[in-house]
């Protein structure tokens, strides 16, 4: 197992994600804890020392399940991650009593480290509003010793980002991100990795998968990256360029069957981080199968100046292109929902001012009245 140095602590590289434990008959609220208690028994004996759950994963069963099978190994002998869950803002004035009964259902006296989870643009100015006293509470908490590391989780754009910052980040000593080799450019996984190392702040990194998208490719695809490494699998590959990116300290991976923990286990017995030449290979791929999706937007912002309703339209093309290659998924909702319904993509009109200046002749009002019938 490769181990990561953090402050005074050596977390194995690769993290068990409780997101996806093994479940009863494909009911996400009934873990199948036993299988569950079999895997995590062989990532415990292997060396994985990171264990990260949350509120509201498998319906409030996670943290539950996790905390009766951890319970049976030496508290020392593992680092247990959990979150308050601001993603559901009818938590904002719950801090106390959820991080109490997280406790509780976890069977600890302190985690070894807690997120602000989810930072986004749904939730950021509740996040920020002393009213709640989220940020207050949880420093509370570090004090007292039953938060030991206090940092966030985001699927936020980068001015979030930068808004949540501004505010907490001194006091911030992780980061959460969505980061892969499909999204380092597509969700601007680059750039948000580039503002945490601006802070100096290490990245904890999620879906390194993509959700499982990228564990089978086209064997156009796959084919162009075996000749480059014959002897590493699709899967690999995604930990491998999480490996080529030095401020990534953790990997988390949700494995829900023991040949999903045995083929990362094996991934991560060594570093391989890519060459150059792999590097611009795999992105090679990703622009290939993102742009096959995507509308061509280069954000010149010539159609914002055209357009009557005052529409964000390169943004709503960002997310469209997301909406679009996921398949649904909650990013684009999420974002989208934040709007005033005067600036979403059924605010269009139809009017093509926008499309009468595209560089990329784009069918602008087509997308939009698109992506507003598929949300």
């Amino acid at each position: 197992m490769i181990y990561k140095p953090f402050q005074d602590l050596k977390l194995s590289a690769l993290g068990y994600g409780c997101m996806r434990l093994p479940t009863v008959d494909g009911n996400d609220a009934n873990v199948n804890g036993e299988e569950a208690a079999k895997l995590i028994a062989r990532a415990m004996e292997a060396g994985i020392n990171y264990y990260d759950t949350a509120w509201g994963y498998h319906a409030g069963n996670s943290e539950i399940v996790l905390g009766s099978i951890l319970k049976r190994y030496p508290r020392d002998s593992f680092c247990l991650a959990d979150k308050f869950p601001g993603y559901d803002l009818s938590n904002m004035g719950k801090v106390e009593e959820i991080f109490d009964k997280q406790l509780e259902k976890c069977q600890v006296d302190y985690f070894d480290f807690y997120l602000f989870h989810n930072v986004c643009e749904m939730n950021i100015d509740a996040y920020l509003d002393p009213q709640h006293h989220v940020y207050e509470s949880l420093m509370a908490r570090k004090r007292k010793g039953q938060i030991r590391h206090l940092g966030f989780s985001t699927h936020g754009d980068l001015a979030t980002m930068k808004r949540f910052l501004d505010a907490y980040g001194k006091d911030m000593e992780f980061c959460q991100i969505q980061l892969n080799w499909l999204d380092w450019e597509f969700q601007n996984a680059k750039a948000k990795a580039a503002l945490l190392d601006e802070w100096n702040i290490p990245i904890w990194v999620m879906e390194p998968l993509r959700g499982g998208k990228l564990t089978k490719l086209e064997d156009k695809y796959s084919s162009r990256l075996k000749t480059l490494r014959p002897g590493e699998s699709i899967p690999a590959w995604a930990f491998r360029f999480v490996q080529s990116i030095p401020s990534a300290i953790v990997t988390l991976s949700g494995m829900s069957a023991m040949d999903q923990l045995e083929d990362n286990l094996n991934t991560f017995a060594q570093e391989k981080p890519l060459s150059g030449q792999e590097m611009k290979a795999l992105l090679s791929v990703a622009d290939s199968m993102t742009g096959r999706t995507s509308v061509p937007c280069t954000a010149c912002r010539y159609c914002t100046t055209h357009c009557p309703q005052g529409l964000d339209i390169p943004m709503l093309l960002e997310l469209y292109n997301e909406h679009v290659f996921t398949g649904g998924g909650f990013i684009a909702p999420m974002r989208i929902a934040q709007l005033p319904d005067e600036k979403k993509p059924s605010a269009c009109i139809g009017c093509r001012s926008c499309e009468a200046v595209c560089p990329q002749q784009i069918k602008i009002s087509e997308t939009l009245a698109d992506f507003s019938a598929k949300l």
